[in-house]
């Protein structure tokens, strides 16, 4: 078990919306912005440290207790907000990063406190799933650190999770925003 205390939590809010066709991080969904949903639920869990790769999202993440961090190449992937989260991270000290996405709006901090439970030391990869695929959140210990600064592309960290330890939780509750239609659905059932 890793405490929340040692871990930085990084939160990736740097994507493009481009299949959205606007900034989907603003949207509302029951009342609030889609990308404040997660940072609302995780403010109660003591990170070592909160960090927010974004670009040009018009969330307050500061106002929220973020260290923030621009990326100013989103196009180069979703790799370079990752490489950057870490690259703070490791200036914190923290043991772990724990990585989420701020288009995932249904995440609990008991779900991310599962992940921490699962997380024993260095070496450890404790990635979400909904039983058949790995996905974020995900934890990586700080023996993980130099290759995910290596990660390049849309890929990243993807062949890491692979073969780290996996959380089950339901579907629902790794929902991610890509699309229009994503959201109508979040919303409407």
């Amino acid at each position: 078990m890793i405490q929340a205390e040692r871990v930085a939590l990084v939160l990736l809010a740097a994507g493009r919306s481009e299949r959205f066709g606007g900034d989907k991080l603003i949207q509302l969904y029951l009342g609030r912005p889609v990308g404040l949903h997660v940072v609302v639920a995780l403010e109660a869990v003591p990170f070592r440290e909160r960090i927010a790769v974004v670009s040009e999202t018009k969330l307050d993440l500061a106002g929220c207790g973020y260290r923030i961090v621009h990326n100013d190449d989103p196009a180069a992937g979703m790799s370079r907000s990752l490489r950057l989260g870490v690259e703070a991270a490791c200036e914190s000290g923290a043991d772990a990063v724990l990585i989420a996405l701020a288009d995932m709006p249904k995440v609990t901090a008991t779900h991310i406190y599962r992940l921490l439970d699962r997380a024993e030391g260095p070496d450890a990869i404790v990635a979400s799933s909904d039983g058949e695929v790995p996905r974020p959140p995900v934890l990586f210990g700080c023996s993980h650190y130099d290759e995910l600064l290596r990660a390049e592309g849309d890929m990243g960290a993807r062949q890491l999770v692979r073969h780290g330890h996996h959380v089950v939780t339901s579907p629902a509750e790794l929902v991610d925003i890509d699309t229009v239609e994503d959201l109508d659905r979040l919303i409407h059932g």
